[in-house]
């Protein structure tokens, strides 16, 4: 890519992550490797940079540049392990604010614009940080790359060609609010949320499970998938030989990639089901994790848990959020999506004061990165998770898992008490596909 095409003004735009730290500042911690140059042939210099982006993960920042022909060309790549399942952004564009959010795609990022009919498939396109009006800053660039060539040769594709790039910059100008998707089977896609915490309301995020022919794309084998289904083996552990022991089996950590052990416990809720408790601890960084699986896989239906918390009882009882758990506030405006906390069994008051540490240790709000803006909303937001901690402010919680593997305990013995409300429904066939229960095989296995 030509140097003048890294200069645009909704690219520069993308700067904020790291824009107050000074060059001195990242030097020890650029790497920089000598580079062929893909343009003339000649070695350039490539600076890798390891930083976190708010709300995201780590990732690693490429930049190439040619000293003899002038080359540049910048990319960005998962700084961690692929995650479990892929995703998808839905995004309604209707304002300005819309097309200045911060966007990260992936080398395996599809996006489709179905106003205009318009798809960017994936793998066409290097990974990159930018914004929404970037992504289609370059569409036009890349449109109108031959355009003269073509009205000597092909007029009348030029002219259809013309006309939808017209298209597209009416899009900049939001003649009328679109929506954009964007499709990552890697799940390493993320869209900036402006008004985060508060929920997104025009942004809808949904995971999927990844096909075999989609991990092969990936480079994930699984070369014992057989091996996993096979029976339990005469000798071998049984659930019932297993429940109220604690076993280990050797893991990596996750932070650090240092060997370490996980711990697994199986055990009963009162009332509920079986669950798998799982601990790790790393030795080398220290980093913790806890989870918690449902042990008796996934339900007919889903199931959806309001409890009003009125104070200190409510706290107290004991809640079960599986890793398919939507949880959500509505006094705060606040959701939070099943990957944010993972599986927990842990009580109502804990899990609240999770979700306050989360908020309180994210570098998005306490970094440089964070703007004065986000930083005020971010402490009004905790001083609210702070009253309802305090009994001063009564809310309602509310959790949403269409696995049905969620609980909250009842202070009666009769059932639900008057302050907590349980649904049970049908789930949909969206829900459905993300569990990846619509293409699996039941019978005549």
């Amino acid at each position: 890519m030509a140097a003048e095409e890294r200069q645009t003004t909704s690219e520069k735009k993308a700067k904020p992550i790291f824009c107050e730290l000074s060059a001195n500042d990242l030097e020890p911690e650029i790497t920089k490797i000598e580079s062929l140059c893909v343009e003339c042939g000649k070695n350039g210099i490539t600076r890798l940079l390891l930083t976190k982006i708010p709300h995201y993960k780590d990732v690693i920042l490429m930049s190439f540049e040619c000293e003899h022909c002038g080359y540049q060309n910048n990319e960005i790549q998962n700084g961690g392990k692929i995650a479990e399942k892929g995703v998808k952004i839905t995004l309604q564009v209707a304002t300005q604010q819309d097309l200045n959010r911060i966007m990260v795609k992936s080398d395996y990022t599809s996006i489709c614009i179905p106003h205009l009919d318009f798809e960017i498939p994936a793998q066409s396109q290097k990974g990159e940080i930018t914004t929404i009006e970037g992504i289609i800053n370059r569409s036009i660039r890349a449109l109108e790359q031959d355009q003269s060539r073509r009205r000597e040769e092909f007029p009348d594709t030029a002219i259809e060609i013309d006309l939808f790039i017209s298209k597209l910059h009416a899009l900049k100008v939001l003649d009328e609010p679109f929506t954009i998707i964007f499709q990552d089977i890697s799940g390493n896609s993320y869209v900036e949320n402006p008004k985060a915490p508060i929920k997104d309301t025009q942004c809808n995020i949904t995971y999927f499970k990844r096909t075999k022919e989609q991990n092969c794309i990936l480079g994930i084998y699984l070369d014992n998938e057989d091996a996993l289904l096979k029976p339990i083996q005469e000798g071998e552990y049984t659930l019932e030989q297993i429940e109220g022991e604690v076993l280990s089996f050797p893991t990596n950590c996750p932070d650090c990639n240092s060997p370490c052990e996980t711990n697994m416990k199986l055990t009963n809720i009162p009332h509920f089901k079986e669950i798998v408790i799982m601990a790790t601890l790393c030795e080398s960084c220290g980093h913790r994790t806890n989870e918690v699986k449902s042990g008796g896989g996934i339900e007919p239906q889903g199931v959806r848990i309001e409890v009003t918390i009125t104070g200190k009882e409510d706290f107290t009882r004991d809640l079960l959020k599986s890793e398919t758990c939507d949880m959500e506030i509505p006094e705060l405006e606040l959701e939070v999506g099943p990957a944010a906390l993972g599986g927990r069994f842990t009580t109502v008051e804990g899990i609240i004061t999770a979700i306050k540490e989360q908020l309180s240790s994210s570098t998005a709000f306490t970094g440089d990165s964070s703007d004065l803006e986000t930083g005020k909303r971010m402490k009004t937001f905790i001083a609210h998770l702070e009253e309802i901690l305090d009994g001063q402010r009564e809310v309602t919680l509310i959790l949403n898992d269409p696995a049905g593997n969620s609980y909250v305990q009842s202070l009666s013995d009769d059932g639900p008490d008057d302050r907590l409300k349980i649904i049970k429904y049908d789930r949909s066939f969206e829900q459905n596909e993300e569990l990846g229960l619509n293409d699996m095989k039941v019978e005549n296995y």
